[in-house]
């Protein structure tokens, strides 16, 4: 299994356009926090849920109990906060960090970004056009936390701004078709169609019998773009 591996959730999203905080949301009868703690559980020895606030982080500890819950010290800045916190709380040399809006979450693809970011301190996909996944993305903890504090330390929001400081490996999305061949993995919710079209997208891909979240495989544990997001 290698270095002990940590996974980042940031769970904050107001989720305003969708009419719930995404955490919350439900989708086929479990809600999105549950989903990606299930399913990042598989490539990831610890899981990390980063809240916007203390009311929203108890209300996570019972959703997820087998997670460990941290509350965003910083407000208004968004993920680069949420990122801080989170990397600096993982036990994990190693976390995968992703937000609690991508319904469809590939266990191969994240173990792929796991595998690339040797040698470097990020892996982070990267679009035709350099639009960028920073939030379905590999990072050295200790490295990319500093850098968020450092970019919360000159009031920087963009969360391409702490990447300016470190060895960051681009990802092309094309290399996880093989076994993403719709980059369904990539999909995120933000809005009432986009919350529709992921329900028709999984009856495709279950073939219309319900939610397909994957299972842990034996030897993992789970201990209890575009810059839009």
């Amino acid at each position: 299994m290698g270095a002990l591996r940590s996974s980042v959730i940031l769970a904050g999203g107001a989720g305003r356009r969708i009419g719930s905080q995404k955490a919350f949301l439900e989708f086929f009868g479990v809600t999105m926090i549950e989903r990606t703690v299930e399913v990042v559980g598989e490539v990831a020895d610890e899981v990390v849920v980063v809240a916007r606030d203390d009311d929203q982080a108890e209300r996570l500890r019972e959703v997820v109990p087998g997670a460990r819950v941290v509350a965003d010290p910083v407000r208004g800045f968004g993920p680069v906060a949420g990122l801080a916190a989170g990397m600096a709380a993982a036990d994990g040399q190693l976390a995968l960090a992703v937000g609690c809006d991508l319904p469809f979450l590939n266990p191969r693809v994240m173990e792929l970004l796991f595998d690339l970011v040797e040698g470097h301190d990020a892996a982070v996909p990267i679009r035709e056009g350099g639009l960028i996944e920073p939030l379905h993305a590999v990072y050295r903890a200790g490295p990319m936390a500093r850098a968020c504090r450092e970019a919360l330390a000159v009031g920087e929001r963009r969360i391409r701004a702490p990447l300016g400081g470190l060895s960051v490996r681009n990802v092309p999305v094309e290399l996880f078709r093989p076994m993403d061949p719709q980059l369904w993995s990539l999909y995120n919710l933000n809005t009432e169609e986009d919350l529709s079209e992921a329900r028709r997208i999984e009856e495709v891909r279950c073939g219309g019998g319900g939610p397909g979240i994957p299972r842990r495989r034996p030897g993992r544990r789970s201990q209890p773009l575009r810059e839009s997001r």
